[in-house]
């Protein structure tokens, strides 16, 4: 197991009815700037709990976040922001919400000319300060509420980049497993192969000896299998959805990543995808990881039989028959979701190949948990889509 430092300071405040806890988590006199979607919080109830537990703050509105949150729609609530004065901002709503959050948080307070500058400079200008940040969650899948990590999109650019600062981590994040009854089969899916994917990331890579690490993440794996089919046979199933919601938030809080290597290759072509086509994020991470694994099977082996062997239970045949079933597994399992597999179940030409790998070529990016997959091997995996 390699070194690493863990802190996470969110507060996580999780069970039914736990929305009116939110007044008590807010500074007194604070001016809070309420952020949303696209107004599924007013039917499901989560809005009127919020306001009425919040009377007596001063308390200002932001909706329509979209489900892949726009750059230019954060640049317009920066502006009710500094406008308002908002010292506190409040995410109401899924994971896009708090990623559009996160960035106007930083946003605000930057001193310098675009807050683009986070994505496209990430690893040259850093967060120096934001605004305090709070959630409550209604959609289970990004882990978002438990981690410093936001995605934007920029529409006039076709462009979806992230950035990361423990500044924008939120002060405490409320998960009540009642918001998921309300949830529509899409989102309940995408949610599922999401928190997958997320831990496929950063245990799909190589051995480093870290048993602990390795059960932690495979835990979580076979809770998402199993909880899956009740969720969406029973959106009632409180038991069913608070599983579902913590396992989410547990795939990507940091913890099973720590002191082991991480990949996120397939996330970054999977937001090529949502850049070009408008896909949602969850299933462009269901149509690459297939291909990914194929692929990179000789650098993922040992994994990838461990993956197969304890995850699916596949013991028997040579060591390419095994992975050619885990991989036939991952696939029938995201389809069993509702989620298609390949590029042409979602209308996406060819042609968008060679654009996503001219992407990549002009950044000179270089991808995986060893850095090596080139804009030549982004091509190979995406035409494996086909």
């Amino acid at each position: 197991m390699y070194n690493f430092e863990y802190k996470n300071p969110v507060k996580i405040i999780f069970g039914k009815d736990s929305i009116p806890k939110v007044a008590d988590e807010i500074p007194q006199h604070s001016k809070i700037l309420m952020i949303y979607g696209g107004g599924s919080i007013k039917s499901n109830g989560v809005y009127q709990q919020v306001k009425d537990a919040l009377q007596g703050f001063e308390l200002h509105e932001f909706g329509g976040i979209e489900p892949n949150p726009h750059y230019e729609t954060c640049m317009k609530a920066i502006e009710m922001v500094k406008y308002e004065k908002v010292d506190f901002l409040l995410s109401v709503g899924g994971g896009s919400v708090l990623d559009a959050t996160k960035f106007i948080a930083a946003g605000a307070l930057y001193g310098g000319q675009d807050p683009w500058d986070f994505m496209k400079h990430r690893y040259e200008i850093e967060v120096q300060e934001a605004l305090p940040i709070g959630a409550v969650l209604t959609l289970p899948a990004t882990g978002s509420e438990m981690n410093g990590t936001t995605v934007i999109t920029r529409v006039s650019t076709q462009e979806k980049m992230a950035f990361g600062s423990p500044l924008v981590m939120p002060q405490f994040s409320i998960l009540d497993p009642k918001c998921v009854f309300s949830l529509p089969d899409r989102q309940v899916a995408n949610g599922f192969a999401d928190a997958f994917v997320h831990v496929i990331e950063q245990y799909l890579t190589f051995p480093v000896n870290s048993p602990l690490q390795d059960r932690f993440a495979e835990g979580i794996l076979l809770t998402l299998i199993e909880e899956g089919p009740k969720v969406l046979a029973n959106r009632n199933d409180y038991d069913a959805a608070a599983n579902f919601m913590w396992s989410a938030t547990m795939a990507l809080n940091g913890l099973i990543g720590a002191g082991v290597p991480q990949d996120w290759a397939t996330h970054m072509i999977g937001h090529e995808l949502t850049a070009f086509h408008g896909i949602d994020h969850a299933r462009t991470l269901a149509i690459v990881l297939p291909g990914m694994m194929h692929i990179r099977r000789d650098s993922k082996k040992e994994k990838l039989l461990q993956y197969g062997e304890r995850i699916w239970n596949i013991k028997q045949g040579s060591d390419d028959q095994r992975i050619d079933q885990a991989i036939q597994k991952t696939v029938e399992f995201f389809n069993s979701l509702g989620i298609p597999c390949t590029l042409p179940e979602y209308d996406v030409p060819k042609e968008t190949i060679g654009k996503i790998t001219e992407r990549f070529k002009t950044r000179d990016s270089k991808l995986g948990e060893n850095k090596d997959i080139s804009y030549k091997e982004v091509e190979t995996i995406l035409e494996d889509r086909l």
